[in-house]
């Protein structure tokens, strides 16, 4: 039987944007991916595509059909899995993903992990609502379901969505088939492990509130509050926990209100006080993103990734859609065809060494962080240096005062891990 209990540690945190909470006119988005200690995250790019009729799709455990035509994305993913944490598209939609348990049962069986339904979404839609739309569709077809994690001993959970665009932002929230969303079109809100839509919600499944009346969860007679009727009565530790660091990460934007930029959403992933950046219970902080999704569609979304973990001693690098956009070896794991231990069955009895190049690097810079105080010191200013000339780039591009060609941005991201690999070596 499968062990789906919500004690396990998981945690993640989404933040978003929307003017005039911005400081510029744009939608920032920013996710902190907090996933077992040791799982490497890779960063991704899969091109624009076209698929044949009839066409089938494998997702992680599952096959889906396929769609005549997919869009450009940029993913930052578990490296085992088909799926994603988060990632943007080539149209400016960004999407995160966080776990959540509520009254509905978390099903034994495969189906498509959260992380599918994201990968999923950007690659078929042009916009945050179109996005919500295929995750719920594909919710209905399929369902959501099987182990979250690399080990033989399953952990399961439903999801939560973040997802922005250069217009707003939808929140999303799932309790398997059933789901509520509510529409941000302005200023700021965050998601953090727990159901969060109260009686503001702006589009819900059609069964919703008829399941909560035959299963005794709501009366009919008081305002529907989602999150009060679908969550747990008694809740474990640590979605307890996962409440303050809500009510810290809404704290942290309120206080941002009217200046909200990149470089302040990056300090808010960096935020350790409040556990948004963390390293507890066996999970941590295994990658980051921050995106800047302007207004004006004539400019250039820019996505900063970090590939490595614990964004408070990695570098934020900038990564535009353009005609020079292409995989970038140093942070794509390794592979292992039908050997994989997620191909074979029964899933996960075996262990493989997925760090790519720059995570190794990386690794090596942390222990010297934590071992030499002066070279630690270096490498930290190092890596700040480094990302601050990522930020003046994606403030030039925006401003006007710097216009590359297309070829120079889409290469933009590998020259950053390129000068970050040579830091490290």
């Amino acid at each position: 039987m499968a062990s789906c209990a919500p004690d396990s540690p998981c945690s993640c945190d989404c933040f978003v944007s929307v003017p005039p909470a911005s400081a510029i006119p744009a939608v920032i988005f920013a996710k902190n991916s907090d996933r077992p200690r040791d799982e490497v995250q890779e960063v991704v790019f899969v091109p624009a595509s076209t698929h044949a009729p009839g066409s089938r799709l494998q997702c992680t455990y599952i096959e889906v059909e396929q769609v005549p035509k997919t869009h450009a994305v940029i993913l930052s993913r578990p490296s085992w899995l088909w799926g994603a944490e988060m990632g943007a598209n080539e149209h400016g939609v960004c999407i995160g993903n966080e776990a959540v348990w509520t009254k509905e049962p978390v099903g034994e069986g495969e189906a498509l992990l959260g992380m599918d339904l994201l990968r999923l979404a950007l690659e078929r839609s042009s916009s945050a609502l179109e996005a919500l739309r295929v995750i719920t569709g594909l919710l209905e077809s399929y369902g959501q379901g099987g182990s979250c994690r690399e080990d033989p001993t399953p952990f399961c959970y439903h999801n939560t969505f973040l997802l922005a665009d250069r217009t707003e932002a939808w929140v999303l929230e799932t309790a398997g088939r059933l789901w509520a969303a509510q529409r941000i079109q302005e200023g700021a809100r965050n998601i953090s492990n727990q159901l969060s839509i109260g009686t503001d919600i702006s589009a819900e499944h059609p069964e919703l509130r008829t399941h909560a009346l035959a299963q005794g969860w709501w009366g009919g007679q008081r305002p529907f509050d989602f999150a009060q009727v679908f969550s747990l009565t008694r809740q474990p530790v640590r979605m307890e926990a996962a409440k303050a660091r809500f009510q810290a990460g809404r704290e942290l934007l309120r206080q941002e209100q009217g200046g909200l930029t990149a470089e302040v959403m990056m300090s808010i992933l960096r935020n350790k006080e409040s556990g948004i950046c963390m390293d507890s219970g066996g999970f941590r902080t295994t990658a980051s993103m921050v995106s800047i999704l302007p207004q004006d569609p004539t400019q250039p979304c820019v996505h900063f990734l970090t590939a490595t973990p614990d964004p408070s001693r990695s570098v934020f690098k900038p990564f535009i859609f353009g005609a020079g956009a292409a995989q970038v070896p140093q942070v794509l794991s390794p592979t292992f065809g039908a050997q994989d231990p997620v191909r074979t069955q029964p899933r996960f009895q075996t262990q493989v060494d997925r760090r790519h190049t720059l995570y190794r690097g990386h690794q090596v810079a942390l222990g010297l962080m934590e071992s030499d105080q002066g070279q630690g010191q270096q490498l930290r200013q190092k890596q700040r240096d480094l990302e601050q000339e990522g930020l003046e780039a994606a403030r030039g591009l925006l401003s006007g005062e710097w216009a590359p060609p297309a070829e120079k941005l889409g290469a933009l991201f590998q020259a950053f891990v390129e000068r970050e690999s040579h830091v490290y070596a």
